[in-house]
Order: structure tokens, then C-alpha cells, then sequence
């Protein structure tokens, strides 16, 4: 799925407002998608796009503070889906129950200085609070983890689902697509191409070195140099880091990153509703690498994922980057697997 297509679907809402409930031929699924964290950096912008998503038609809020407002303030938008809000742990299960897609932007932020494993004891603890309790009242769920470290926090949630006798690997994905939205970006100015048709897979996990841009199988081709490829690898590994580092300390990509998120959660309520070939990359339980997750193209459906696409040819310069990146990846993980059964 190209990333213009929330646009689109956020420019139907708009137009169309509470009228928007044709798909193809029939009439529009209900859907409800939670978002956990909603009053924060993320939920907030990643709240307002997914109101305007036609394919919502149930929005459940969840902060433990400030979700209220929040709520009352997206819900005066008229777009088909209604609003509830919910605050503090005893709403929880209110907030959950029927859920189609749980996303998870909740936690904290990454300050200067900051790397995303020093978030890890806060975010770790919030994520395995949420995931104990989507086990309880919502275990089919689809669950967008955007919590960071995704590349410990994606084990976490599988180990509590685990626990819990409801994991199933189809239905939990670490949210990339940010690494994806900036390797296209950067690229499309690289190359001077329009960045709507570009289209770039990026591999591996979600945090410096294992993100893992295939800029060889970028399309449209572009004839850039080597030294090119190495400086938008770079780039787009480090691109939280520019984010934060602009901000001054002021946040992180809260609005990319929600941007990002609605992409993602897009492309799962089309899978649910059966439109065919809705590819994402994402951080999934994987058997393509010897890793037990990994981030590469998956298609999804109405059962979550559908099919893991191998990783297709690489470079030399991915080849080593492949192995590189393998080591600390596998740490994270096992550092999450561990946290969850401490």
C-alpha cells in the first residue's frame, strides 16, 4: 500500500463526512480501534488521524490522564466514527472490550542523549501492564506495538500473550512504517523523484543500526552512488535521533511517528475487511532470518498476517549490514523475553 492512500481515505472522510459508509459494493465493517496513550505526543495527532479514517467506525481513547478533553475534542469531528473516552486503570477494560486493532503509543518519550534502550524499565513496565489486560478483554485483537524499544517490547507483548494462553503470532506487529516513511522521503529527494510513487522495504528491527533500508530495491530506480546509499542508510538509522536533536528537547517525532502509525493501522483494516494485497513492512514473529522477529514486508488480512515475504535480493553493502545488525538485535529481544518473565 503506498502511504498517499490515508491520505485519500482522510480526504473521502472529509468530504464525504458521516456519509462515508460505501466499501466496494458493500456497506462499511464496524471497526473499533483503541489507541493506549492517546492524550500524549503521539496519541493526540495519531487520535485525530484515525478519526478521520472512514473505516473506524468505533474510536476507544485510553490515557491514564487528560483522555476526556482529548476525546471530546476529536469527537466533535464529523466523521463516521464515534468517540469514547476513558482514564486510569480501572476504565481499562472498558476501553479494550470489542476491540478490532489495540495500537500502542503509550510511554515515554526519548529526550536528548537518550537512546531508545534507556527507555526501556519505563516502557517495558507500561507495555506489559496494557498487554495483560488486551489478553483479558480484547485477545483477538490485532496489536500495533509503537511503544519503543520495539525491538523488546514486541517480545514482551508476545511472552505476556503467551502467559495469558492467547498469543498468536499473526495478530502482534512492531509498527516500523516511520522507517519506512523516511527512507522514502529521503530518497525521493535524493533521486528528485516524486516522493508519492517511491516505495523502499527496510528490514530488520526499529533502532539505530538494525534498521536496515533495501535502497537496491527502491522503486523508481535512481543511478546514486554508493556514497549516496551509505549517507541515506545513515540517515534514515538515525532519524529519531535528528528529530530529537531539532526539538531541542522539547520531543521526538510525535507527528511522523502518527502519521506512521495511522499508515499502519490502514493497512490493517483493509486487511480485516478483505481488500487483497495490502503489504506493510513490520516487526513480526519471523522465520526468514534466524532471529525470532524481524522487520520485512508481510501481507495482511482478515486473520492479521497473512504471508512473511522474504527479503529478495540485496547488496553487498545490505549483505553486511544484514549480519551487522543481527547481534544487537537478538540482545533486545532477549532482553524483552527476559523482562517478561522476571
Amino acid at each position: 500500500m503506498r502511504s498517499s492512500s490515508i491520505l485519500r481515505s482522510i480526504k473521502t472522510s472529509l468530504v464525504r463526512g458521516n456519509q462515508c459508509r460505501a466499501f466496494g459494493s458493500e456497506a462499511v465493517p464496524d471497526r473499533k480501534v483503541a489507541v493506549l496513550g492517546a492524550a500524549g505526543g503521539i496519541g493526540q495527532p495519531l487520535a485525530l488521524l484515525m478519526k478521520l479514517n472512514p473505516l473506524v467506525s468505533r474510536l476507544s481513547l485510553y490515557d491514564i490522564a487528560n483522555t476526556p478533553g482529548v476525546a471530546a475534542d476529536v469527537g466533535h469531528i464529523n466523521t463516521r466514527s464515534e468517540v469514547a473516552g476513558y482514564m486510569g486503570e480501572d476504565q481499562l477494560g472498558q476501553a479494550l472490550e470489542g476491540s478490532d486493532i489495540v495500537i500502542i503509543p503509550a510511554g515515554v518519550p526519548r529526550k536528548p542523549g537518550m537512546t531508545r534502550d534507556d527507555l526501556f524499565n519505563i516502557n517495558a513496565g507500561i507495555v506489559k501492564n496494557l498487554c495483560q489486560a488486551i489478553a483479558k478483554y480484547c485477545p483477538n485483537a490485532l496489536v500495533n506495538m509503537i511503544s519503543n524499544p520495539v525491538n523488546s517490547t514486541v517480545p514482551i507483548a508476545a511472552e505476556i500473550f503467551k502467559k495469558a494462553g492467547t498469543y498468536d503470532e499473526k495478530k502482534l506487529f512492531g509498527v516500523t512504517t516511520l522507517d519506512v516513511v523516511r527512507a522514502k522521503t529521503f530518497y525521493a529527494g535524493k533521486a528528485k523523484v516524486p516522493v508519492a510513487g517511491v516505495n523502499v522495504p527496510v528490514v530488520g528491527g526499529h533502532a539505530g543500526i538494525t534498521i536496515l533500508p533495501l535502497f537496491s530495491q527502491a522503486t523508481p530506480k535512481a543511478n546514486l552512488s554508493d556514497e549516496d546509499i551509505k549517507a541515506l542508510t545513515k540517515r534514515t538509522q538515525d532519524g529519531g535521533t535528528e528529530v530529537v536533536e531539532a526539538k531541542a528537547g522539547k520531543g521526538s517525532a510525535t507527528l511522523s511517528m502518527a502519521y506512521a502509525g495511522a499508515i499502519f493501522a490502514d493497512a490493517c483494516l483493509k486487511g480485516l475487511n478483505g481488500v487483497p494485497d495490502v503489504v506493510e513492512c513490520s516487526f513480526v514473529q519471523s522465520t526468514i532470518t534466524e532471529l525470532p522477529f524481524f522487520a520485512s514486508k508481510v501481507r495482511l488480512g482478515k486473520n492479521g498476517v497473512e504471508e512473511i515475504l522474504g527479503l529478495g535480493p540485496l547488496s553487498d553493502f545490505e549483505k553486511e549490514g544484514l549480519e551487522a545488525l543481527k547481534p544487537e538485535l537478538l540482545s533486545s529481544i532477549e532482553k524483552g523475553i527476559k523482562f517478561a518473565n522476571q
